[in-house]
């Protein structure tokens, strides 16, 4: 439980179109604090410019110079913040977080509707806005033309067992759906779909290697920039802590990836500065240390350390157009925290490309796999081509990657 918003979060809107907004989190200090900042930013849309974090160990200050949405609403971000941040009567000063939070409650929202382009992107847009997250979703559609949506959702605001909550998602979804919408029902998710969050077990066996590797692709000559990352560590410039410095392409959500690594190997940070270059490069400067407060100068933690984060900021998430018998299947992928948590509004951006692309989608399937010693969650989309003006495959895979990594 957070402490009083007032107290925790500052945000300051632009004076002029074109500036950026400034969010300010003052709080005690927690492992993986800035990850979950970050992913709350990211989720409402917005990208994050520049940052500046700086902590003794107890205490950190945090600024984020964002933009992004024109219609973001500030004051229930304000309150999502401050409830990540922890309560100045709680001891968070370092700890690492070695015990999972009870699971959210799931619910299953069962959508029936009268099939056309963007129906899906509608029903995504209207989940996000309602802060419910998809966990996992099971869209088909039958001969008659009617699509049938099995959205597996978690409540952000820890309301939907209510009668009141279900009645306003199904009123805001018809708002929205209108005569395209046939009925909505949410019930408790069953024992069955909370246990069992692994996807389809059918992967193509062709694109599993490349698109669940961890090594960097070897350089081909004239790729573009946007591949170029480069991390380097440094135990001289500081007597303390391990400096870490990035340069690298910009992409949407790029602080949180680098974030959510950190977090993940358990490394702390003292103090960071972020800023986004011209010609979409940024640059990042980290002074960081062990959960035991000292450098990191093994080796082999350092090598592995710096390989993660330049796959990462290299790949943060995969996109493969393939054959599925005579029909086209998009897959995306991208790693799941140790903590559970996946990306937000990746399922949103990729029905939005293709609702810019005039493409239907005629299945869908969200899992989670474990490839290696990593949790994957995995985005099915078979392609609808009934009308036979098919979209080139390499324009889908361009169009999707792009406004996942908000290059569009």
């Amino acid at each position: 439980m957070g402490i009083p918003s007032d107290d925790v979060v500052l945000i300051r809107e632009p004076e002029k179109p074109g500036d950026p907004s400034v969010i300010t989190v003052n709080c005690p200090d927690k492992t993986g604090l800035g990850c979950d900042l970050c992913r709350i930013i990211l989720f409402f849309g917005l990208s994050i410019v520049r940052g500046d974090i700086s902590t003794d160990g107890k205490w950190c200050y945090i600024v984020f110079w964002v933009v992004g949405r024109p219609a973001t609403r500030w004051s229930l971000l304000k309150i999502r913040l401050a409830e990540a941040c922890p309560s100045a009567s709680g001891i968070y000063y370092y700890r690492a977080e070695l015990q999972q939070p009870k699971p959210p409650d799931l619910f299953l929202l069962k959508l029936c509707c009268y099939d056309r382009t963007g129906l899906l992107h509608d029903v995504t847009k209207v989940l996000g806005e309602l802060e419910l997250i998809i966990r996992r979703v099971k869209v088909s559609t039958t001969p008659d033309g009617k699509v049938m949506d099995l959205f597996v959702i978690k409540d952000t605001r820890e309301l939907l067992h209510t009668k009141k909550r279900q009645e306003d998602t199904c009123e805001y979804l018809r708002a929205v759906l209108g005569d395209a919408m046939i009925s909505c029902d949410i019930d408790l998710a069953g024992s069955e779909m909370v246990s069992c969050p692994q996807g389809s077990s059918f992967l193509l066996s062709a694109i599993t290697e490349e698109m669940f590797s961890l090594e960097m692709p070897e350089h081909k000559s004239g790729s573009s920039a946007q591949c170029n990352v480069s991390v380097t560590m440094d135990n001289i410039l500081s007597p303390s802590h391990t400096v870490i410095q990035i340069t690298c392409q910009d992409h949407k959500g790029l602080l949180y990836d680098i974030m959510r690594t950190l977090k993940d190997y358990n490394i702390q940070i003292s103090y960071g500065r972020f800023s986004a270059k011209q010609r979409g490069s940024c640059e990042v400067e980290l002074f960081v240390m062990q959960s035991d407060r000292k450098k990191i100068v093994d080796p082999n933690k350092q090598n592995a350390l710096s390989s993660r984060l330049r796959m990462e900021l290299f790949h943060p998430l995969r996109v493969a157009v393939v054959s599925r018998g005579p029909d086209t299947e998009l897959l995306v992928v991208n790693p799941v925290e140790f903590s559970g948590k996946g990306r937000p509004l990746v399922f949103y951006d990729i029905t939005l490309a293709l609702r810019m692309l005039k493409t239907c989608i005629f299945s869908a399937e969200i899992g989670r796999h474990v490839i290696g010693d990593r949790e994957w969650e995995v985005y099915r989309i078979l392609l609808d081509e009934g009308d036979g003006s098919s979209v080139p495959r390499n324009v889908i895979k361009d169009c999707v990657r792009k406004m996942l990594m908000g290059w569009e």
